[in-house]
């Protein structure tokens, strides 16, 4: 598979990562998601050449970062491990909000390497920007832990482009993951190209608008009785999952006309957008990384890009990333 190097930085990855939170969190119920087909699915991929796994302290609390590790801990160097620290967790597994203090950077940052049992994490974010503590802070600590060796490269998540500018000043930043697709590109007024003046990779998050772009997704109502955290996001819900979900037709047409899927076309779309895109598409299940490891191989002509541009123009999906009360967690 293709590589693309992280910002400045001597990390090559696979061109289409993973993104393993629903493996342990967020998407259906508890029952529903299989471990051993989880694991399956990162041996998986590592035979079809992604070698950049994604994970958090946050996701499950704790156990995607001790799963990661039960698939790949026999095999070290041979994947690009990336995690986050930020929220406040309780003892009793409860998220209570932001915590992006150098205390808590430290602690985190020794827990994760226990839990994915490696002496060094390859790349290490801010999850989300704490109001309450100044970013030199936070990257400073970040920083630190760079010089202590347990760290090699530090990145944020959900920055703006100020933001990004003060914490680059304070040591380099290589990533951004942010949320960017064919559904959501607000990234591209002002902190894409911020990245790129700063030479910062940007990790694209929800590529396939956590399963939107599938064509397979149900109404928010619907998934309410398996837990699944897609209940509370605005565009499932209502009429904007209706005016949505006639968006996503247009996707489903043009894909079915060039014999892919949906989704393939989606991430197509995504990795054409520059060497320093690297989507982390989520799959739980080995036939999902299948077919969306197959959409590295597609090449969009131009009047292909022009149709999708056309399809899904800038701030043209109905309803807002979150709801309202995570809204002010982004974008920071």
């Amino acid at each position: 598979m293709e590589q693309r190097r992280l910002g400045q930085s001597d990390l090559m990855v696979s061109a289409l990562g993973l993104g393993c939170m629903g493996m342990s969190f967020a998407y259906g119920t508890p029952e529903s998601r299989d471990p051993e087909e989880a694991i399956a699915t990162l041996h998986e991929a590592g035979r079809l050449g992604i070698n950049f796994l994604d994970s958090a302290e946050v996701y499950g609390p704790y156990t995607n970062e001790a799963l990661l590790a039960e698939a790949t801990h026999h095999q070290p160097g041979r994947y690009v491990i990336a995690s986050k620290f930020g929220y406040r967790i309780t003892a009793d597994g409860k998220v209570a909000g932001l915590d992006g203090s150098p205390a808590n950077a430290r602690r985190a940052c020794e827990d994760s390497l226990k839990r994915l049992r490696v002496d060094v994490i390859d790349l290490y974010y801010l999850h989300r920007v704490d109001p309450d503590v100044p970013i030199e802070d936070s990257v400073g600590a970040l920083a630190d832990l760079v010089t202590a060796g347990k760290v090699r490269y530090i990145g944020l998540s959900e920055a703006n482009s100020d933001t990004l500018k003060r914490a680059h000043a304070i040591h380099p930043i290589t990533a951004l993951q942010s949320e960017y697709s064919l559904f959501e590109r607000g990234i591209e007024k002002d902190i894409l190209p911020t990245c790129r003046a700063l030479g910062i990779s940007v990790v694209a998050y929800a590529p396939l608008g956590r399963g939107f772009l599938t064509g397979h997704v149900k109404r928010a109502e619907e998934y309410a009785s398996e837990g699944d955290y897609r209940t509370t996001l605005p565009r499932f819900q209502g009429e904007n999952f209706d005016r949505n979900r006639s968006r996503v037709a247009t996707l489903e047409r043009l894909a079915a006309r060039q014999g892919h899927t949906p989704a393939q076309l989606a991430v197509a779309w995504l990795l054409s957008q520059g060497q320093d895109i690297v989507p982390i598409p989520g799959a739980r299940r080995r036939l999902h990384l299948r077919e969306n490891a197959a959409a590295t191989q597609l090449h969009l002509a131009s009047c292909d890009l022009m149709a999708l541009e056309e399809a899904f123009p800038r701030n043209s999906v109905a309803g807002s990333q979150y709801a309202e009360a995570f809204m002010r967690f982004i974008q920071r």
